[in-house]
């Protein structure tokens, strides 16, 4: 990860900036500091890629502010411009973007010799960052006889080779195979330990969020809907898609002490008391017990729901249910079958207080 804590980090990449792209309007708000990994997660189509295209200037704001270390790179109401190739920035997007007339080590070292390194030299440190890669044995083919895999990695090289000031990074590990990706992930890992600049992670996978970013910023529509730690955003998602990554249920509330009132009437309990108003309560699939006649016991959330939709997941089987309290339970698939769990089928719910975590909205 990063090169310290957040909190006694500078600023060093400030973006308070909008620019349009086709139907999406991009509203970007966000600081990252030296040495700080940020990590952008967020559904397709939520303007990710063209976060980072603002960044490194292939997209201009139509509004707003862009700085890097104090210096103003992107500003409309002052005229202020600095193109793509004068920002000391680093970039892997995810079409890779490699010269097709350049074999893997002329790619790397394209950016080495535009920023005034001899030739010998530039292709001495290009050959070393392939080999640290794992491509050094393709350092003459050309990205026509590379696969997915291996392009990706060459064109992580070529913009790690150039110790760039900022770093930006489009799904860096997405076409490696299992193998390679953990060896490469490490090798990233290593790199942005000792880079003492900002960086921008654009990912999916949500090991890469926890092995390489310091902290997460969630993109939704075109809008930052949540930031912090990845820690912080697994247990406490603010958003539907949130929860869906942190593999949770999200429901909105209302709270009155211990008691959450549902919008289709219904009530929770939780044993830690959010404090009154609007909440956001999140209960884990697995806290949900499923039984076929009303439970007796001491839970205090017991209700009756109808299954809308069964997915098998190996020996486990996740239930959708529809009525006052709408959530997903796991169960076992045995379980599953001993009910006689079906779509259609009405069966009891129930939650224990301590697996009811609310929190203010």
């Amino acid at each position: 990860m990063g090169a310290g804590p957040v909190g006694t980090m500078s600023s060093a990449l400030q973006l308070q900036g909008r620019c349009r792209v086709g139907d999406l309007e991009v509203c970007a708000d966000l600081e990252v500091g030296d040495g700080e990994t940020v990590a952008i997660l967020g559904p397709n189509g939520a303007g990710k890629t063209s976060l980072l295209r603002m960044v490194c200037g292939l997209l201009p704001l139509t509004d707003g502010t862009l700085r890097l270390d104090g210096t103003t790179l992107d500003e409309p109401a002052s005229g202020r411009f600095v193109p793509t190739e004068d920002r000391p920035i680093g970039v892997v997007f995810q079409d890779l973007l490699l010269f097709p007339h350049l074999d893997a080590v002329g790619n790397v070292t394209f950016g080495l010799r535009a920023r005034g390194r001899r030739r010998g030299e530039a292709r001495e440190l290009a050959t070393g960052w392939l080999e640290r890669l794992g491509v050094a044995g393709l350092a003459t083919a050309r990205p026509t006889e590379l696969s997915g895999g291996e392009a990706q990695r060459v064109a992580l090289a070529r913009a790690l080779a150039i110790e760039p000031r900022a770093l930006l990074l489009d799904e860096p590990l997405a076409a490696l195979d299992a193998e390679v990706r953990h060896e490469v992930r490490r090798v990233l890992r290593e790199h942005l330990q000792l880079h003492r600049g900002p960086c921008l992670l654009v990912t999916h996978d949500l090991v890469d969020a926890a092995v390489l970013a310091d902290r997460v910023v969630v993109l939704e529509a075109g809008a930052v809907t949540a930031t912090g730690t990845l820690e912080d955003l697994v247990a406490r998602p603010r958003t539907r898609w949130g929860a869906e990554l942190a593999g949770t249920n999200l429901l909105p509330a209302s709270a009155v002490g211990a008691r959450l009132e549902l919008a289709g009437g219904a009530a929770l309990v939780t044993a830690e008391p959010p404090g009154d108003g609007p909440v956001l309560v999140a209960v884990r699939p697995s806290a949900v017990a499923l039984h076929a006649v009303e439970p007796e016991g001491s839970p205090r959330n017991v209700w009756a729901g109808t299954v809308a939709e069964v997915e098998g997941l190996a020996e486990r089987v996740r239930v959708q249910l529809a009525g006052p309290v709408p959530l997903v339970a796991e169960v076992t698939a045995a379980a599953a079958r001993d009910m006689g769990i079906v779509p259609g089928a009405t069966v009891w719910a129930s939650v224990k207080a301590t697996e009811v975590r609310a929190y203010l909205r």
